[in-house]
């Protein structure tokens, strides 16, 4: 399991748990806390783009001040970001993401969202993101979210007025929102949803604006805030024993793999708000102003709330059991409620306190992490009621299955009862996977059939357990578990898992791209994993029709759970550069399976289990290169070290605590991995001694690095005068100019065309220098539509014997993609000013 760096804070509520994934126990004091949450019947939804574009300054303030149900509805899963802590990209890289938000809101008690649009990568207009992202598509998906929550109030984090001024899904966000007030509760649009929601027509609409949408703090003081509302989102909370921009440091930090983790902050700290739609509140402190939010505006509610306000009132905090009588009574009455929206949602809030004040502990143990459909599952269910009220078990079921036990077990105080129960799991049962990546969606937009799960975080876990209990020969209630793996490691500890449904076999290929630089074949490694005991079959390969495999299949046999097989097939492509895909075709008792399973294991998420189509892009491309050592640095991570393998280079990870004159002369080049001076403090030790390393005939890549967050010793990177902007150029087709035709970074060993910038994906660059030393030669030039080309993409400049490079072009993208002209412009980038070109380090067509 990767690493994170701990945090060192206080042991509250809101600490972050080393196993994410354990359930919540409340204290005295957190349950009081969610009987005032209890007794709020007020919802706000916070719309924004992206992962980490949430003000949980806001969002916890809401929760834990005000009270309300505070949502954030995310419209992506921030696939097309990158990432700091680890590899995965594009869609695994939104299944982290996704988890980071979650574990966000289990901070700062928000609940999360999303739509169905797709992080295509950085747009420079609304315009054209709500072209990609299939606009009536996504404002759907919002109307479908205001409908399913009923929000008295909605915040957009952006300006709808302000297109071109941002990133456009940022502007696109806050448009669809703008829209979606209105249209949410007109029964003509998308009347489709009708039969699963009705039309709902929040109040107010807001936007969280501050001083850097005015462009200073000097403007902002001047400006009219007649029609602002401010509210103190640095609030102590005694109770807690933390305040709310403590709670919302906390929660930005879950946000590991885009750099957000930070040091806590404390004091008064105001946000404002614009009045969009709706009526401006007297009070301008108080969002809900004129909103009934307590009991009474839902009818027959009158009564539960003079119950429950009582119990928040006369609170006991030594033993919050005494209360049971009254929150049984309390839960009886929300069952007549007729509003079912209210009716559910605060019947499921009341079931958690009442299990939080008895002190009931429910759990559903799997004996393994996963099974397959037909396999079968023991379950080891623990039950305990730690307080003197009487409570009896009365069943425990399963869903999907008919298994099930009625125990009718008086629960006594402090006393553990283990029960047992093994099932057999359906045969159509659905795997586990990322519900919006079971199917094949478009560039902007996922696809799902199931249009229930539409706005739903993440998949349902596999089985949920009803754990009947009967409380004073009375009131009985069903409280539902997820079933779980629970177990522990010597150097973890405890750990908890979700259960997940999996394939009978799975497969992946060692390397996503396999580049064939010449007509040679190569072995490539299939690896078949079981999902379960004693398997067998045969396994054979799908192919372009130009290019050959043999053998035709191969038999494998696996006999443990978990155990991996791997078999080689000779792969050999055309004479000519062509390119395509591979995959497996498992045949198994007549049944052909072709996913892979990548799991995704942090320390601050729980365990991910994702299923993919299983299947590795084939390249053949004539290249030549000069040196065969390279070494690299690697900065936040990415694919290039391998990528580079598959030409023939060595590349080997550069640890810069080893970096001493001297030492890197054994490099024919260096490459420093993207946002390395982001990330790697130390590396200012070490960049006199690159430098050398140039000046003494070395090539030093450069990879690009993010402006702003610059390290205060890294204003120099380059030998010469350098400035990193933001320019970038978005579209993946943009238009390629070589500008330093005679240069020999586009002429040798190589020579490249306009042509090798086609097939690029998700863009061309970011970053990109706009000032440089008249030292640097700019080698091409584009730019995206509507705006003035960019020069600062790779820039070149002769140090001493050798050269320094500094490019945004996004390798990191291209070469993991198997774009064959970046592969031959990375190659003539490492054989810079390499006149040793000789035949035999030819890679020969």
């Amino acid at each position: 399991m990767r690493k994170m760096k701990a945090l060192s804070i206080a042991l509250t509520l809101f600490c972050i748990l080393l196993n994410a994934q354990a359930p919540k126990k409340l204290s005295s004091a957190e349950i009081h806390h969610e009987l005032q949450k209890l007794n709020f019947l007020g919802t706000v939804l916070y719309v924004a783009a992206h992962p980490d574009d949430e003000n949980t300054r806001l969002i916890s303030y809401l929760s834990n001040e005000v009270k309300a149900r505070t949502v954030y509805l995310s419209l992506t899963r921030g696939d097309g970001g990158q990432n700091l802590i680890g590899p995965e990209l594009r869609e695994l890289l939104g299944v982290l993401r996704t988890q980071e938000l979650l574990a966000a809101r289990r901070v700062d008690g928000g609940e999360q969202r999303f739509s169905r649009a797709n992080d295509f990568g950085f747009s420079k207009h609304p315009d054209e993101t709500l072209q990609i992202w299939e606009k009536k598509n996504v404002l759907s998906d919002v109307i479908w979210n205001i409908r399913q929550l009923r929000p008295d109030v909605i915040i957009n984090r952006f300006d709808h007025r302000s297109p071109g001024t941002t990133h456009g899904h940022h502007t696109a966000s806050a448009m669809l929102s703008h829209e979606a007030f209105d249209l949410a509760g007109n029964p003509n649009a998308y009347p489709e949803q009708l039969g699963a929601v009705q039309p709902w027509q929040p109040k107010r609409l807001f936007f969280n604006t501050s001083w850097w949408f005015y462009g200073s703090r000097e403007k902002f003081a001047q400006a009219d805030k007649s029609n602002l509302l401010q509210m103190d989102t640095g609030k102590y909370y005694p109770k807690l024993g933390i305040s709310n921009n403590e709670i919302a440091s906390l929660a930005s930090s879950q946000h590991l793999c885009q750099g957000f983790g930070r040091v806590s902050t404390r004091g008064s700290q105001t946000e404002y708000i614009e009045l969009l739609k709706g009526d401006l509140p007297n009070d301008k402190s108080n969002i809900f102003e004129g909103i009934d939010t307590t009991w009474s505006r839902v009818e027959g509610g009158g009564a539960i709330g003079e119950i429950l306000t009582g119990v928040e009132k006369n609170f006991d905090f030594n033993d919050p059991a005494v209360h049971l009588p009254q929150l049984m009574e309390a839960y009886a009455l929300i069952q007549q409620l007729e509003n079912e929206h209210w009716k559910n949602l605060k019947a499921e809030h009341l079931k958690d306190i009442i299990l939080a004040c008895s002190g009931i502990f429910l759990e559903a143990n799997a004996s393994s992490a996963s099974t397959t459909p037909n396999g079968n599952v023991k379950v080891d269910f623990e039950v305990l009621n730690r307080s003197s009220n009487q409570i009896t078990l009365k069943s425990i079921t399963i869903n999907d299955v008919s298994a099930s036990l009625k125990p009718d077990l008086e629960l006594k105080d402090n006393e553990k009862h283990n029960l047992e129960l093994t099932f057999s799991i359906p045969s159509d049962k659905t795997f586990t996977s990322p519900y919006w990546l079971n199917e094949k969606g478009s560039l902007g937009m996922y696809e799902v059939s199931n249009k229930s799960l539409i706005g739903k975080p993440s998949t349902p876990n596999a089985f949920q357990v009803g754990f009947e209990l009967e409380f004073n020969n009375s009131t009985r209630i069903r409280f539902t578990k997820p079933l779980i793996y629970r177990h522990s490691k010597p150097d973890k500890g405890e750990l908890h898992e979700p259960f997940v449904v999996l394939p009978k076999v799975t497969s992946s290929f060692a390397d996503d791209v396999v580049i064939f630089a010449d007509s040679q074949p190569k072995q490539i490694a299939l690896a078949i994993r079981a999902g379960t005991d004693s398997i067998s079959g045969t396994a054979s390969l799908n192919h372009p029709d130009s290019w050959e495999v043999k053998p035709k299949s191969i038999n494998f046999n696996i006999a443990q759970k978990g155990a991996v097989q791997t078999v080689y097939f000779e792969v050999r492509p055309p004479t000519k550069e062509s390119e395509g895909f591979i995959s497996p075709k498992i045949s198994m008792s007549g049944r052909t399976y072709d996913k892979k399973l990548v799991e995704i294991i942090y320390d601050h998420v729980p365990k991910q289990s994702i299923l993919l189509d299983s299947e590795a892009k084939v390249v053949r491309l004539n290249i030549q290169k000069s040196g065969e050592n390279i070494g690299y640095i690697v900065g936040a991570g990415d694919k290039v070290p391998e990528s580079l393998r598959q030409i023939g280079y060595n590349v080997y990870p550069i640890d810069i605590a080893t970096i001493e004159e001297g030492t890197l002369d054994k490099y024919d080049g260096i490459v420093v991995g993207i946002r390395a001076y982001n990330v790697l403090d130390d590396l200012r030790f070490k960049q006199p001694i690159l430098l050398d390393y140039v000046k003494n005939g070395g090539n030093l890549i450069v990879q690009y690095n993010t402006a702003g967050r610059w390290r205060q010793q890294f204003k120099n990177i380059a030998p010469y005068p350098l400035t990193i902007s933001r320019d970038r150029v978005t579209d993946e087709n943009a238009k390629v100019d070589i500008i330093a035709k005679n240069h020999p970074i586009v002429n040798s060993p190589n020579p490249i065309t306009e042509k090798d910038f086609e097939g690029w994906v998700q863009e061309r660059g970011l970053y990109f220098p706009n000032e440089w030393d008249a030292q640097f030669t700019p080698i091409l030039s584009m730019g995206d539509s509507g705006e003035p080309a960019k020069k600062g993409s790779l820039l070149v400049a002769p140090y001493g014997k050798g050269n320094y490079i500094y490019t945004g072009l996004s390798f990191f993208r291209e070469l993991p993609a198997g774009v064959s002209g970046a592969y031959k412009l990375f190659a003539n980038m490492l054989s810079l000013g390499k006149d040793n070109v000789e035949k035999e380090n030819e890679i020969k067509g």
